[in-house]
């Protein structure tokens, strides 16, 4: 059986916020003398699972469910207030889109800044620099400065240097959902290549046919919790037939 190279162990993490808003300025002038109360939400609550070797897995569960803050402990961003994770090799992150570009520095130049924080040597940035500009399809504007980019541009630019500098695990929030069809088609052709290749591969999707398509094994959070963990046909109905039912009703039936 292959080995784990991301374990999962009862997770758990919860933010604080407030449980009553300020709004106007007599709330706020007022408000100062009293002690702002906050109410706990549990975003996570004991999530348990394990990524295997060249497996591919698809994360599944309406907005609001906790998917982008699981994601967001795997790579380290946010710390779980309970339970452990241990990564046992590299991750490679796409979750927000344009986070440590510089606006005043050119493609090239970000291309190199944002290539290095991957965990890529600049020997090997500078070697697949023209294969990223060509997969982002913005050579022409090379030395363009970012911020002159539309929002489409950006956006290729970042999957393709994160398409480029892959390390072991590549984890991917939302991935085909930006772009043109063309561009999408680029993406699942490189996606593909690289699970070929024997990368293994943590995906977010809110697209049935995505995870049909493309996972090995589906996992469906609803509240916090993982409510299933299987393959992925029996993954994509569960997360069909879990949406079509108000929160309400899903609270009751799984208490």
């Amino acid at each position: 059986m292959p080995a784990a190279l991301i374990e999962v162990d009862a997770v758990s993490k919860s933010f604080e916020i407030p449980s009553v808003r300020r709004e106007t300025v007599r709330e706020h002038l007022f408000g100062v003398l009293e002690p702002r109360k906050f109410e706990r939400l549990q975003v996570l609550d004991r999530i348990s699972f394990e990524l295997k070797a060249g497996e591919t897995l698809g994360i599944m569960g309406r907005n609001g469910c906790g998917k982008s803050t699981l994601l967001k402990i795997l790579c380290g961003i946010y710390t779980p207030d309970a339970g452990a994770v241990r990564v046992h090799t590299g991750i490679t992150p796409i979750l927000e889109l344009g986070v440590g570009w510089n606006p005043e520095l050119d493609a090239i130049d970000n291309v190199f800044l944002i290539g290095t924080v991957m965990g890529l040597p600049l020997r090997e940035v500078e070697s697949r620099l023209e294969d990223i500009l060509a997969f982002a399809e913005v050579e022409r504007f090379a030395r363009l400065k970012l911020k002159h980019y539309s929002s489409g541009m950006a956006s290729r630019l970042a999957y393709a240097v994160a398409f480029h500098a892959v390390r072991e695990v590549l984890v991917l929030d939302e991935i085909f959902a930006v772009g043109d069809e063309g561009f999408k088609a680029k993406c699942e052709n490189r996606y593909r290549q690289l699970r070929a290749d024997g990368h293994s591969i943590l995906l977010v999707s809110h697209a049935p046919p995505v995870m049909a398509a493309f996972c090995d094994r589906v996992i469906v959070i609803e509240g916090g919790r993982i409510i299933a963990d299987t393959d992925r046909a029996s993954g994509v109905n569960c997360y069909i037939s879990t949406t079509a039912r108000t929160p309400a009703a899903q609270r009751e039936s799984t208490a």
